[in-house]
């Protein structure tokens, strides 16, 4: 039987009409014919998504007891008894009900699939599996529903369903997705705009990257090698020349010229040894691509050309941009260069740019530095000039010019020697030089064609020539090799230069470090690795790269620092000349580890002296505020107990209440402080259990008038988890600031409802606002906004309030009141096991 086939209609949030999307496309193929039923289609009241219900068969859902109530899901059974062609399965990533047959919904729709029966599902981007964590950084919320990402990628098909958030907000604000009770929470929580813009790009991005995954496969399949310009894919060659710049700015134009563009800079770098390039210039250049929304990469191969071509194809480039080369004129007698390479073998498909700069034609200076070895592709051509050149100038000599006479051949000779030795080395030349000498003999001097030589004067020109050869190869020989060890500790001296430069400065992370090891040295992973004794077990303390050395006998490459400490590398054996430079490496990297723990004692010690800094400050700042309602209760007991004045009953009344509010002010005051001093030291152990809301915040109204607040907290949320005592303390803070700022004629409302897995607790009040910039700073400890005057608080209940929230796992912030004032928005998680099936706003469908 042939698996039935899954489409997905994908959104960015809830509202963006993917349930609505889903029903048109059942109603044209009802329309067509096909047997098209609804399985599952939850339209949450909402009147446009209930009358596309209209005209297709609904299969019975089946009732669920759990808990004392009845639930109803999807009768996958009933489904599967009635076959039919397509299915419509709403909501993909939801938890079923426990006693359901399976656990989630898209566990139920594998069986649909697997009985050969289509089905059309929905889902949000925020519940796919592998984006919780980048999700709940954008919204705040853990998204408890999800569905592996495979589940959705195998899909058949995958359909965006896309809405800028300025609608979305505008469907939300009519009404159109949620009650009109919830619509004030949604606005100013997960719908905000940021968080609507932020979920948009995620979806786009991720069905952008399956649309290259459908593209890629089906190349594979089809065995396309040619490019596909589906987008604009340009990749910058860089050299670590300072032209590298001009390159990347110059792409990174040509990207945003269409849509989607894309910036890829590669260094191609030879497999013998140390980079040719600066590090510090390929810094600056990596920093560059990144901060212009492209990435950098790095490729070992020691023919350019052909690696650049490679990795353009492997990653499906439509554009190469290559600098005008900087050699000088002479110097394209050795080849075209890798410019002119390129564009000749890039195809038709590929486009290659060649900018100029202001190198160009300026040389590349010395050799760069590849050790003390000249590489393999030289020697090779060594070889061939000192081997088969002389063989090809004897054919030349004596077929097109043979009448030069034997001084000019013994030049021309000669002249293949050096070659070889610059090209070579020493033993090419001597190769040359032997092979010349004999080609000589044999081809120019008389009697031709035998080894005899009858004139003693060939005899010594000959020697002569043997003699200069092997003398002037053996010079040319030292000097190159004296030019590559002069470049190499050059390019030595500048790594350890710009290494020293950024560890001194605390610019380099281990880990930046350890990726700049790995790129120098062309490595697969580097790991910083350390034990505590001899017998220790080895631990790493940090890695870059696939598949780090657990243990230094693991390591391709490894280096000790100090008697626990070593460098563990993974790719291949480096040559010895390259050592030196890793072992110090290796000590940059220790010391930068030293640093990073000496930081982590200086944070810990700061916040220790930030401790006492808030000490110090609580003591200065209390001096009047304790002692103003100490004074009014010392002058109300004094005057008491005079003897000189009668007083009247309601005078003794009004005396002893003017003592009981000072009191209390002083209990509060006395009270923030305390809160704020555990605070501040971390001894705050919040007991977490499951409480009702609504028997926190009466209690912790105590300390307000009755007629100042209004309340509005529905019996019918879900209990919360979270300690009551802290709870109470931070609400009675809020609700005393807002009555404090309000106006006498208007009562502060205190208001509470469900969103997701928390409830939201807001206290609104009437007052005269506060300025978003100072939104932040008014939960700092001392502050208080405006021309508060002194003796009404020391600035502690919000710094309080906020703590104590977050203690308890909730947060606290501020919004501007629509019309006029301060909304302060106390969020506290539910019990894990009260949170209402139905009632998660970024979990509802989306029609």
């Amino acid at each position: 039987m042939a698996r039935g086939k899954l489409r997905i209609y994908l959104g960015a949030a809830p509202g963006v009409g993917k349930t609505y999307a889903m029903l048109s496309e059942a109603h044209r193929r009802v329309e067509r014919g096909t047997d098209c039923v609804v399985a599952f289609v939850e339209h949450h009241g909402r009147p446009r998504t209930e009358v596309m219900l209209h005209g297709l068969e609904q299969v019975p859902r089946k009732d669920i007891e759990y808990r004392g109530s009845t639930f109803t899901e999807m009768d996958v059974d009933a489904v599967l008894a009635r076959r039919p062609q397509v299915a419509l399965v709403d909501e993909l990533a939801h938890t079923n009900i426990p006693g359901s047959p399976n656990p989630k919904r898209w566990q139920d729709v594998e069986e649909l699939l697997a009985a050969g029966i289509d089905v059309i599902s929905t889902v949000n981007i925020q519940h796919l599996e592998s984006l919780g964590d980048v999700v709940e950084s954008i919204t705040g919320v853990r998204q408890q529903e999800t569905v592996p990402d495979e589940v959705v990628r195998r899909a058949d098909q995958i359909e965006l369903v896309d809405m800028s958030p300025q609608a979305l907000r505008r469907r939300m604000a009519h009404g159109n997705i949620y009650k009109p009770d919830k619509v004030d929470a949604a606005l100013s929580n997960y719908f905000r705009p940021g968080n609507l813009t932020a979920l948009r790009e995620l979806a786009l991005l991720w069905v952008a990257d399956r649309v290259d995954e459908y593209l890629n496969e089906y190349r594979r399949e089809h065995r396309v090698s040619t490019i596909w310009g589906s987008r604009e894919r340009i990749v910058v060659g860089l050299t670590g020349g300072p032209e590298g710049r001009t390159l990347i700015r110059r792409a990174a134009r040509l990207a945003e010229k269409g849509a989607g563009g894309e910036v890829l800079a590669v260094y191609i770098s030879r497999s013998d040894g140390l980079t040719a390039a600066s590090p510090k210039e390929l810094a600056v250049q990596r920093t560059l691509v990144e901060d212009l929304g492209g990435t950098f990469h790095q490729v070992v191969g020691d023919d350019i050309p052909v690696a650049l071509l490679d990795f353009a194809r492997g990653v499906n480039a439509t554009q190469i941009v290559l600098g005008v080369s900087r050699r000088k004129g002479w110097q394209y007698v050795f080849g075209p260069g890798v410019g002119a390479t390129v564009a000749r073998d890039s195809g038709p498909d590929l486009d290659v740019h060649l900018i100029t700069h202001d190198e160009a034609g300026k040389g590349r200076g010395l050799p760069v530095a590849r050790g003390a070895r000249l590489g393999q592709t030289r020697i090779v051509w060594g070889w061939l000039v000192g081997v088969l050149g002389p063989v090809l100038l004897t054919w030349l000599l004596t077929s097109v010019a043979p009448d030069v006479g034997l001084a000019n051949d013994m030049l021309l000779f000669l002249t293949m020697t050096v070659a070889a030795a610059l090209l070579g080395g020493l033993f090419p030349a001597l190769a040359s030089a032997v092979v010349g000498s004999l080609l000589l003999n044999w081809y120019f001097t008389p009697p031709v064609h035998t080894w005899t030589i009858a004139d003693p004067k060939n005899i010594v020109a000959i020697a002569v020539f043997f003699g200069v050869a092997v003398s002037v190869a053996s010079v040319v020989d030292l000097a190159a090799r004296r030019t590559h060890q002069a470049s190499r500790l050059r390019t030595e001296s500048e790594i350890l230069s710009f290494l020293a430069g950024n560890v001194l400065r605390g610019e380099t992370s281990l880990d930046a470090l350890l990726d700049r090891v790995r790129e120098t040295f062309g490595m697969e992973s580097v790991a910083l690795l350390e034990r505590t004794g001899e017998t220790a077990p080895w631990t790493c303390a940090g890695s870059v790269g696939p598949e780090p050395a657990e243990v230094p006998e693991d390591a391709d490459v490894d280096v000790p620092v100090g008697d626990h400490m070593a460098l563990s590398l993974r790719g291949r054996v480096l040559p010895a000349a390259d050592r030196r430079v890793l072992a110090a490496f290796a000590a940059q990297a220790a010391v930068v580890l030293d640093r990073q723990r000496l930081q982590s004692e200086a944070d810990r010690a700061k916040e220790l002296a930030e401790g006492n800094r808030i000490r110090t400050a609580l003591l200065a700042a209390v001096s009047h505020d304790l002692r103003t309602p100490l004074a009014g209760i010392k002058a109300a007991v004094t005057s008491l107990r005079s003897d000189d004045v009668e007083w009247s009953e309601a005078d003794r009344a009004e005396l002893l209440a003017a003592i009981e509010e000072g009191a209390d002010r002083l209990d509060h005051l006395v009270g923030n402080l305390l809160d704020m001093s555990r605070l501040q030291t971390g001894t705050v152990t919040p007991i977490i259990r499951e409480s009702d809301l609504d028997e926190v915040v009466p209690m912790a109204l105590g300390g307000v008038p009755e007629d100042s607040v209004e309340l509005d907290i529905p019996e019918s949320l879900p209990m919360i988890h979270v300690d009551r005592g802290l709870l109470e303390r931070a609400v009675a803070n809020v609700v005393e600031n807002a009555v404090k700022y309000s106006p006498p004629d208007q009562r502060v409302l205190v208001s509470a409802s469900a969103l997701a897995d928390r409830v939201e607790v807001r206290v609104v009040d009437r007052g005269p606002g506060v300025p978003d910039e100072a939104k932040d700073r008014i939960f700092e400890p001392f502050q208080r906004y405006g021309d508060s005057p002194r003796g009404v608080g020391v600035g502690l209940g919000l710094a309080v309030a906020r703590g104590f929230a977050e203690a308890v796992g909730g947060s606290l912030h501020a919004e501007d009141t629509p019309g006029g004032g301060l909304t302060m928005v106390l969020a506290v998680p539910t019990a894990p096991d009260r949170r209402p099936e139905q009632t998660d706003l970024s979990a509802a469908a989306t029609s």
